[in-house]
């Protein structure tokens, strides 16, 4: 058992006698009233999701999983599959499981895959991640008096990005995963 401050994206949540992993949440604090934590989560058994919202303090039955270190190896189109970096054993897992964030997937990343009973239940991601630019088209003159200072890019892994028109093909640059907005540049210090 424990509380609201151990839910967070990626955590696993017995709820309704079924286990959920957290998709989303957001700790709000109004002005008025007590403070609480809203919720999505998909189930683990039929991936259906719901959403939830707790009151601070309240006890949540958060299930402890094993987290293991992985690198991304490919996607056959059904399974993307992974590599434990400790023992080098193959872990595929099902496109489902990764949801939206199979987006950020790249060969050679790096990320965290929640373990529950031998099946892989949840995948965190770095909160930023580095991509190298394939196609930024060129800053047009007059851009940015309109406003328009920003365009989109397209990343090595076909994501595309919002980001500033000073962008070029070729350029290392960062993603918030979080948000799925430009994060920056690599150079920058």
């Amino acid at each position: 058992m424990g509380d609201t401050t151990d839910i967070k994206k990626g955590a696993i949540i017995r709820h309704n006698n079924d286990l959920y992993v957290v998709t989303f949440c957001q700790f709000v604090n109004p002005g008025k009233g007590s403070a609480f934590t809203k919720t999505k989560m998909k189930s683990i058994s039929n991936g259906k999701g719901t959403e939830n919202t707790y009151k601070s303090g309240e006890s949540v039955d958060v299930v402890q999983v094993n987290y293991q270190n992985v690198q991304y190896l490919y996607n056959n189109g059904t399974f993307y599959s992974f590599m434990n970096k400790d023992t080098y054993e193959t872990i595929d897992v099902n496109a489902d499981t990764i949801g939206d964030d199979a987006k950020y997937l790249k060969e050679g990343l790096e990320v965290v895959l929640a373990m529950y009973e031998g099946n892989a239940v949840a995948m965190q991601l770095p909160i930023k991640i580095q991509y190298t630019v394939k196609e930024a088209p060129p800053a047009v003159r007059g851009d940015s008096s309109s406003g328009n200072v920003t365009k989109e890019i397209v990343l090595e892994n076909d994501l595309r990005v919002a980001a500033p028109i000073f962008i070029k093909e070729g350029e290392e640059i960062l993603v918030n995963t979080e948000t799925g907005e430009y994060g920056g540049r690599v150079n920058d210090k």
